[in-house]
């Protein structure tokens, strides 16, 4: 039985959303994410000449660099850093500028519960700032299963600790502006029903990752109009760094 959380909010109700970009001059692009009392800083540096070891010298090189709030990076941080990197290099296009790397610096400014999310929506944001060519906008939603077996989004951390399911699942902003009229693929790559990325933990059945499906697609839009007033609201003062 779904019921109202301990801030009053409903299941499906997120936390208040803040997006700024340009919040850093000596970065090429940057932009602030906050829901709630979660907030992530992301700045973009690059394209700079040169591909990393092992990467391919014909496509560009996407790394991801993780700074906690306090600390030493640990194994969540690091695994917080390849899916990110793989979201990234999935929306980025990679053939404009072979043999470069542009490097995303991700500064945790404090977390209150769904902060890969907000790392992914920030890193979103600041590469835009920097003008870097994407396929596509993106946003990102924390979608939780609470052990009554329904589902709540936008988790605070006292939340995420009560919960025995996640899914970070990241849409393009519009599955309109991506997909061709009757194609299933974006450039080659298939968009399975306008997903951009998908990572569960914890015990979840086939049925209930569909729910936090259908729950953190319905929620997207909000954030996807969120990104897009951001970005609307800063061209004319930002037109050094056309998208």
């Amino acid at each position: 039985m779904e019921s109202e959380r301990d801030d009053g909010r409903s299941p499906s109700q997120l936390r208040p959303l803040s997006c700024a970009r340009n919040v850093l001059h000596r970065a090429h692009g940057s932009a602030s994410w906050s829901q709630g009392d979660t907030k992530v800083l992301a700045a973009v540096y690059g394209p700079k000449a040169g591909t990393k070891k092992n990467e391919n010298p014909e496509k560009a090189c996407i790394e991801v660099i993780w700074k906690p709030k306090t600390g030493q990076i640990g194994k969540q941080e690091k695994e917080f850093e390849m899916i990110l990197k793989r979201t990234l290099q999935s929306i980025c296009i990679l053939t404009l500028n072979p043999n470069t790397t542009t490097s995303i610096i991700i500064q945790v400014v404090n977390d209150d519960g769904a902060l890969l999310v907000c790392a992914i929506n920030a890193a979103c944001a600041a590469l835009i700032d920097a003008g870097i060519p994407l396929k596509h906008l993106a946003v990102a939603i924390c979608c939780c299963l609470a052990e009554g077996g329904y589902v709540i989004l936008d988790p605070t951390k006292l939340e995420e600790q009560k919960m025995r399911g996640f899914a970070y699942l990241v849409f393009p902003n519009s599955i309109v502006s991506v997909l061709p009229k009757g194609s299933s693929h974006v450039e080659g790559e298939p968009m399975e029903h306008g997903i951009i990325t998908s990572v569960t933990h914890g015990v979840m059945s086939v049925e209930e990752y569909l729910k936090c499906l259908e729950r953190g697609r319905a929620a997207s839009t909000k954030l996807s109009d969120l990104l897009r007033r951001s970005l609307q609201s800063q061209l004319p003062s930002d037109s050094s760094k056309a998208v």
